[in-house]
């Protein structure tokens, strides 16, 4: 026999306590009972309660706490074979690691709000693979496509801006990555999460994205920025502030939100543009989203598994409570007589003065 919840056993602990509540209980009564009235008056009044059915009670009650905590305890024997199915979409999420994600018109700054956002939609997804590409001049595969969101929030978290030696922003090299991560030649069940400002220095985001379109991907572009802008700060080792980023006229570089070429590259392959918001609802809407895609099959197992038979135990102990509730702690006369002598001694004590 096997228990799926053997942590419930140690209500068993429990019995004696209950044991000695019950006898109390009792022992309190009785004393409050020889309180009111002389121990021989007593002993006629209680004549018709029977102490052996309320043992029997106290029994049936502990027989029921065993039963129902042995139920919680899962208990299993015997095996059966289960086959499990795990349906879902392949994404790819495609994160801006450009030194203009540095900028901080946006709590806490551009690259760690993507990071948390994208934290939330792995949160938010059931069943679906997920792999991650991160670019600035060029694009690398940092996690391929994985169904364990614990490996990915691993590799998403020591990414940063200097995670891609080569300067500046190619999204249409990142998309192009993207695709290569699909093992899939079916063109359907496909996504891929562009987290970015939107600045775009080299390279053809709109011919990769025709290229995504054409593989059956559906791309969903997350603006993160402010269309105003901030200058791109310059750090040193310890993460502190140094200046920021000059073009060769000496000039301030500001960092601005590209909603438009955004909005394009979304909108070539069907999908959608969302702005990174503080209070987040796109991640929600784009989780919706992508539930309601088609999904494919990605694997199927059979796994030998224990049946379950906690229903015995459960029904053991509900019998024995409806038994515990059914029966009367008096006693039953047996005969006319009985009834009789019993009415007599109740008249006589009514006569005498005890209500």
């Amino acid at each position: 026999m096997h228990l799926a919840n053997p942590q419930f056993l140690h209500l068993f602990w429990l019995m004696p306590i209950l044991a000695a509540c019950f006898w109390w209980s009792f022992h309190q009564r009785r004393k409050a009972l020889y309180r009111f009235a002389d121990r021989s008056l007593i002993d006629q009044l209680i004549r018709g309660v029977s102490l052996t059915k309320k043992v029997i009670k106290v029994v049936l009650i502990l027989i029921f706490f065993s039963f129902a905590v042995f139920a919680l305890a899962r208990p299993q024997w015997g095996t059966k074979l289960e086959t499990v199915k795990r349906k879902g979409i392949d994404i790819v999420v495609v994160l801006d690691t450009s030194l203009s994600m540095e900028t901080q018109d946006i709590v806490p700054g551009r690259l760690e709000k993507a990071k948390h956002e994208v934290r939330a939609l792995i949160d938010g997804l059931e069943g679906d693979r997920v792999g991650l590409v991160v670019f600035a001049g060029t694009a690398m595969v940092n996690c391929p496509l994985t169904i364990d969101q614990n490996a990915l929030k691993l590799f998403l978290e020591i990414v940063d801006t200097q995670v891609i030696p080569r300067p500046g922003t190619n999204i249409g090299e990142a998309i192009q990555a993207a695709i290569q991560v699909f093992e899939s030649k079916d063109r359907r069940h496909k996504v891929i999460l562009l987290f970015t400002d939107g600045e775009n220095l080299e390279g053809s985001p709109l011919k990769a994205a025709e290229e995504a379109r054409t593989a059956g991907i559906v791309i969903y572009a997350v603006g993160v920025g402010t269309p105003a802008g901030e200058p791109i700060p310059l750090r040193d080792e310890r993460g502190n502030v140094t200046g920021y980023k000059k073009d060769e006229s000496g000039s301030v570089v500001v960092s601005r939100l590209d909603e438009e070429s955004l909005q394009q590259i979304s909108g070539v392959t069907g999908g959608q543009y969302f702005r990174a918001t503080p209070g987040e609802d796109e991640v929600e809407k784009i989780v919706q989203a992508v539930a309601q895609m088609d999904k494919k099959e990605f694997q199927s197992k059979t796994y030998l598994t224990y049946v379950d038979r906690f229903q015995i135990p459960l029904g053991i102990a509900l019998t024995v409570i409806l038994l515990e509730t059914f029966l009367s702690a008096f006693k039953r006369p047996s005969g006319i007589w009985e009834r009789l002598s019993g009415l007599f001694r109740f008249s006589r004590l009514k006569k005498d003065g005890v209500s």
